[in-house]
């Protein structure tokens, strides 16, 4: 059965153990493919970032941050950024983590979610997003640099909440 819970110092390797190859693809996060581990944990459990992890028996298969977008006049908006772990997938995770992430933003007041640059390969993500009512605002040509697809477009999407 899958919990989610935020995360605690504890969780930093597991966490990492999901980033890395993620991050080291370099075909979904606009992240250095070469981004050291505490870089890495740092930004995504940064301070102005509230992050979940999804696990099942004690095992950590998914994790999440949720943040308001900008600052300002933006921060009504939150923006959010999911991994599953490899051997997770097609078992819910991500599914679960947005379900969680979007009461949670509701619970802290946020009005929309907004995902800034979500790859145009990334096709599961899209539709999995569209699916949840995530409309595609923006297109951003070629904004993306794939490691074997070359300059692909990122795209906008948008949620009221």
């Amino acid at each position: 059965m899958i919990s989610i819970r935020q995360t605690i110092a504890n969780d930093r390797n597991q966490i990492w153990s999901i980033l890395e190859p993620v991050f080291r693809a370099g075909e979904t996060y606009a992240i250095a493919r070469d981004i050291a581990k505490e870089d890495a944990l740092n930004y995504w459990c940064g301070p102005n970032h509230e992050t979940f992890v999804a696990e099942d028996s004690g095992r950590i298969l998914g994790t999440y941050y949720l943040r308001a977008n900008q600052g300002g006049g933006g921060a009504h908006v939150a923006n959010c950024g999911y991994i599953t772990a490899p051997e997770a997938e097609g078992r819910g995770i991500a599914r679960a983590m947005l379900s969680h992430s979007l009461e949670r933003a509701v619970g802290r007041g946020f009005r929309a979610m907004q995902f800034n640059c979500v790859v145009s390969t990334n096709t599961r993500a899209v539709e999995s997003w569209q699916r949840n009512g995530f409309a595609i605002v923006g297109r951003l040509p070629q904004a993306f640099h794939h490691p074997t697809l070359g300059y692909v477009d990122a795209l906008v999407m948008f949620r009221q909440l």
